[in-house]
């Protein structure tokens, strides 16, 4: 029994004497942060995804209690807080119309193939193989680094093995973007007041190269260039391209698509 318990009591002894000596060097070495730096953590949404160029929310409450960053800079933050940390900081915030991104392409499995690719399943990977391994050289790769790039769970796989971004949980913090090797997201203006278009496609092929590769393309035939009244229809370099500050959601242009490529969320 004696040669049982020896041990446990040197173990139970050492965890005790680690602790206080943690306990310890916690409260010597502490180093006492700015009060406010603690408020303007509490209003941000803490998922340090790093958008704002900092590293992660501490960095830009550190950067904005310096006047080194503009409030804005964090998409992140609901306005709420965001009127909370100005008031906090005494500063004048102006509103700003909600962005939500938005994904230029709606092929998925329904634009055709080039070859068989068998690897990691990351869009960056397939990418460096012949631009990737769709017919379409603009189209979405459909293997979702996107989706695990966004630290808000906004943008989910589809059935039809292609990304869809969930407009309520996206704060616009611009990381697909960034993340996506094809360039396919934007951030476009979200208004509630009318249901918003955009343009699910990317490619700047002729009609005819477009059709041959995928179904669902813009193929430049100008027809809801011709039926937008207010003139915020373009086809530019054989894509339809909106202009939002023209545009009033008539939805003509959805109307008249004859592929069915102008979406409206």
């Amino acid at each position: 029994m004696p040669n049982v318990l020896a041990p446990i009591i040197t173990l139970v002894s050492l965890g005790i004497l680690f602790g206080l000596t943690l306990a310890y060097a916690a409260k010597k070495f502490h180093v006492p942060t700015d009060p406010m730096i603690d408020m303007i953590l509490s209003k941000l949404p803490g998922a340090n995804c790093g958008a704002c160029g900092k590293a992660g929310c501490m960095g830009f409450a550190q950067a904005l209690l310096a006047g080194e960053l503009d409030l804005h800079a964090c998409a992140s933050v609901a306005a709420e807080n965001r009127k909370s940390i100005a008031e906090l900081l005494g500063l004048n915030i102006e509103e700003r119309t909600k962005l939500v991104s938005s994904l230029h392409c709606c092929g998925g499995n329904r634009a055709k193939d080039k070859y068989l690719y068998d690897g990691m399943k990351d869009c960056l990977a397939v990418s460096l193989i012949l631009g990737g391994q769709k017919e379409c050289k603009y189209g979405c790769l459909t293997y979702g680094t996107c989706v695990k790039a966004c630290p808000y769970d906004a943008i989910e796989m589809t059935g039809d093995s292609f990304p869809r971004v969930i407009e309520e949980k996206c704060t616009a913090c611009g990381i697909c973007v960034n993340v996506c090797p094809k360039k396919l997201y934007s951030l476009i203006p979200f208004d509630a007041s009318f249901a918003k278009i955009y343009v699910a496609c990317s490619s700047r092929d002729i009609g005819k190269v477009v059709m041959s590769a995928c179904p669902v393309g813009c193929i430049a035939c100008r027809r809801c260039e011709k039926a937008c009244t207010h003139g915020a229809m373009k086809v530019e370099d054989n894509l339809a391209r909106i202009d939002y500050e023209k545009c009033t959601g008539c939805m003509e242009c959805v109307k008249v698509c004859p592929t069915k490529v102008i979406k409206v969320r």
